[in-house]
């Protein structure tokens, strides 16, 4: 027995080993098959080159160039290669109009091995570009142009030029049917933005061209525009300040009138088709020529989105005694600007794209254009002299102020070129963020003098920024300016930028960042979440009524068991000699739902739409009692009138107040000597209802403009329109005699009042005027919108039935009369 289980024993020992012994051989001879080596589709790594073509610094952009170049040439009879790359093509030059001048080399060094995929190339840019002009789409017209000129060493003949002169006598058919024509000078613009770029290709020769090109554009470039004063970001400079508006088409001019003395140097243009040609070694080929495809330019050109006044030049590095960005002298500042802005406006889809781009800058013009990324300011002084000293993160962010601040207004909402400056900064903070403490500090310095509606952008932006980035700024600085009276504009702005940051966050947090000085500015009333019920004290008139009221509402009774104590209210007010009975009655019924709304804006319109019918009912019986609706609800939110404003916006759009309604209380009821017009709220208030009225009429010429409507469906827009029309006029006439009265001292309480030489009623004086600004420029604006799209569309209708006499034609303007940290 023991015998057995000894042979057992070792016969289990024998299989232990050789089971050992395999998996040793398995280690060491691994028995799976190969894997399968996946190699890309050729097309997929033709988009993915192209896509990311001149985007990193650490890549050799001209041999990017050429291995593009190669792999299509060399796989030019595959139909999905061909397509990919000529359509890509197409879409980055709209897309990323800092690529162009690259994906013009690409082409270029496709024309060398294979002329005709060049020629194919071509003919879809043309016809994309006869596209454009039709749609009146002019900024993608000028992208695909700018192509083009990158390309004019391949063409024959003068290439672009003919389609420059061309562009030339519409602008001048335009100017000449009305002086205050936009699109003329738009179209100057671009042919103007367009001439670097031919001249920085390898084409040579065509010195004559541009400047007989110049001396044409020059006549209507160099006139001052009547409407440039109503755009000026600094109206209250005056000469001595150095703020003198500049329109960008006549900076241009100069500009380029001076790059033609230089013999066109252009220095910040990247060339990379200068290495496309040459092999190592070899000498430069000569590159096929072609024709360029027609180029159609309709007769009447129109726009999609037409400029309504002319644009002025504006940057938030001006003075600082050091160049950080191109000065205006210098083409490189519009060049920069134009390619930036409009990076910025195309790709408003993805703000994270368009911050990188911004970051990225430098790596799409040449290298001896900036200095390096995230340089100290303090070290310019120690860059070598004669060499640049811009510094690539402030022309980005300058570009980004450019639209912000733009007047009259920018293309898109400025809640994104917020975004934009917050991916940047949270992208490379080291860079952006003393970029962005420095555009503060001059648009600080330079409150007193700026336009009004531009503070309070600037107001907007800088509270949102912060907001984003812990509420940190170094608020010692501006220490000095917390003691000066509320009529000054860095005091108002101080004190508007704190209730907007209160709004984003809440009142202690606040304070909590502020150094001592500031603390006083925040009240502890502000600090209360919820304000007080004034009727709970029975000092207040009315105070057992509007308990009950109060009761009676949280409990959601219906009206009729609210009736009784309204009634009471309304008798005693009569008892008491009230004017109007309804005021006192309704104060109480608002401010009660005030205060049961007080939890969160949902609880408020929860409430106000169970009170609808009541609130409706109002305004038709008394027009005191529906102002009183306005007094109760900002009297109710007195320490965060911010939360107000937006409750009398929602008042607004249940149509329980009207806009005359809000205005007259703003700018009559409550005008007095004008000291209103310090607080940033009331310029919110007014502005937002403003807008209520505007954006009504244009969403109704809009409407009138579909095509293909019944005549008796016109004919019901037209009456829309002409009575919208008339109420908006009566509205901005409100707001003018307000401010006329205020701007000239007249108004009863300043006309009564003695002293009306000191230096504080002059602050207010100053305020009216600035209001009264703004508020024509809108007015101004409006008008014209309507006038330009009421006879853009009489004009297509006149081409459809075929009168061609519309060429050019246009209708006069009256604008003349109208006249670390986010930062550090």
């Amino acid at each position: 027995m023991e015998r057995i289980e000894e042979d057992i024993t070792i016969a289990n020992d024998g299989i232990e080993v050789r089971a050992n012994s395999r998996l040793e051989e398995d280690d060491d001879f691994d028995r799976r098959p190969p894997r399968r080596q996946y190699q890309e589709p050729v097309h997929l790594k033709v988009r993915k080159q192209l896509l990311t073509i001149a985007e990193s610094p650490l890549k050799k952009t001209d041999e990017e160039i050429k291995s593009i170049a190669t792999i299509v040439a060399e796989n030019c009879e595959d139909d999905e290669i061909r397509g990919t790359f000529s359509d890509l093509i197409l879409q980055l030059i709209i897309e990323q109009p800092l690529k162009i001048p690259f994906v013009a080399a690409v082409t270029l060094a496709l024309n060398f091995q294979k002329p005709e995929l060049a020629q194919e190339i071509l003919t879809k840019a043309t016809r994309a570009l006869n596209e454009q002009f039709a749609a009146g789409a002019w900024r993608e017209a000028k992208l695909l142009l700018r192509f083009l000129a990158c390309l004019q060493g391949i063409l024959d003949d003068n290439g672009v030029f003919p389609v420059l002169e061309e562009l030339f006598s519409r602008a001048v058919d335009l100017q000449t049917a009305s002086s205050e024509d936009s699109l003329g000078l738009e179209i100057v613009k671009i042919i103007l933005l367009t001439i670097p770029y031919i001249m920085a290709s390898h084409a040579s020769g065509f010195e004559a061209h541009a400047n007989s090109l110049l001396e044409k554009t020059d006549i209507i470039a160099s006139t001052p525009h009547a409407l440039e004063a109503l755009v000026d970001p600094y109206p209250g400079s005056g000469d001595e300040t150095g703020h003198e508006a500049q329109s960008v088409i006549s900076l241009l001019q100069k500009q380029l009138q001076g790059e033609a003395v230089q013999s066109w140097e252009l220095a910040c243009l990247p060339r990379p088709w200068n290495t496309t040609s040459i092999e190592d070694g070899a000498e430069p080929a000569t590159p096929t020529a072609h024709r360029l495809p027609p180029v159609t330019i309709p007769s009447t050109v129109s726009s999609n989105v037409r400029p309504l006044l002319p644009e002025v030049y504006f940057s938030v590095y001006a003075d600082q005694g050091m160049e950080t960005v191109p000065p205006a002298s210098n083409i490189a500042s519009l060049i920069l600007r134009d390619s930036l802005v409009d990076t910025i406006n195309i790709l408003d889809y993805n703000r994270n794209a368009t911050a990188k781009f911004l970051i990225d800058l430098d790596c799409y013009f040449s290298a001896e254009t900036f200095v390096k990324r995230a340089t100290p300011f303090d070290r310019l002084r120690e860059v070598e002299a004669g060499k640049s000293t811009w510094k690539p993160e402030d022309v980005a962010v300058d570009a980004v102020f450019s639209q912000l601040l733009q007047l009259p207004a920018p293309q898109h909402k400025l809640v994104y070129y917020h975004a934009v400056l917050t991916e940047s900064c949270k992208i490379a903070p080291a860079a952006i963020a003393p970029s962005l403490g420095r555009a503060i500090r001059y648009l600080y310095r330079n409150l007193d003098v700026m336009d009004l509606e531009l503070e309070y952008r600037f107001m907007d932006w800088f509270a949102h920024h912060l907001s984003n980035f812990g509420f940190t700024w170094k608020w010692t600085e501006w220490v000095d300016d917390v003691e000066l009276p509320l009529a000054k504009p860095k005091k108002a702005f101080i004190v508007g930028a704190l209730e907007k940051e209160i709004r984003l966050s809440f009142a202690q947090r606040i304070r909590g960042t502020l150094p001592e000085p500031y603390q006083a500015l925040i009240t502890e009333a502000k600090e209360k979440d919820i304000p007080d019920f004034k009727y709970n004290s029975d000092q207040t008139p009315y105070a057992p009524q509007a308990r009950e009221i109060l009761r009676l509402l949280r409990a959601k009774a219906p009206d009729s068991d609210l009736e009784p104590h309204l009634s009471s209210i309304e008798n005693a007010a009569s008892s008491l000699g009230v004017e109007d009975p309804l005021v006192p009655s309704t104060e109480a019924y608002v401010t009660a739902i005030c205060f049961i709304g007080s939890k969160s804006l949902s609880h408020v319109l929860s409430c106000i739409e169970r009170c609808k019918d009541r609130l409706l009912a109002l305004g038709p019986r008394s027009e005191a009692a529906r102002r009183q609706i306005i007094s109760s609800v900002m009297e109710y939110w007195a320490e965060k009138p911010g939360v107000g404003v937006n409750v009398v916006d929602k008042l607004l759009n249940y149509t329980i107040l009207t806009p005359l309604s809000v205005i007259s209380w703003a700018l009559a009821d409550n005008i007095g000597k004008g000291k209103v017009l310090t607080h940033a709220h009331m310029y919110e208030m007014v502005a937002s209802t403003m807008y209520k009225v505007t954006n009504r009429v244009r969403q109704i010429v809009i409407a009138r403009n579909q095509p293909g409507l019944p005549a008796e469906q016109v004919a019901m827009l037209d009456e829309t329109l002409e009575k919208e029309g008339a109420q908006m006029k009566e509205l901005f006439a409100t707001v003018e005699d307000a401010l006329v009265g205020v701007a000239t001292g007249i108004v009863d309480e300043m006309a009564e009042s003695r002293n009306q030489d000191t230096e504080g009623e002059a602050l207010l004086r100053g305020w009216g005027e600035r209001w009264l600004r703004v508020f024509r420029r809108k007015m101004a604006v409006e008008e014209t919108w309507v006038r330009e799209m009421l006879a853009n569309q009489e004009g297509m209708d006149r081409v459809e039935g075929g009168d061609e006499e519309v060429n050019g034609e246009g209708v006069p303007g009256t604008l003349e009369e109208d006249v670390d940290d986010g930062v550090s």
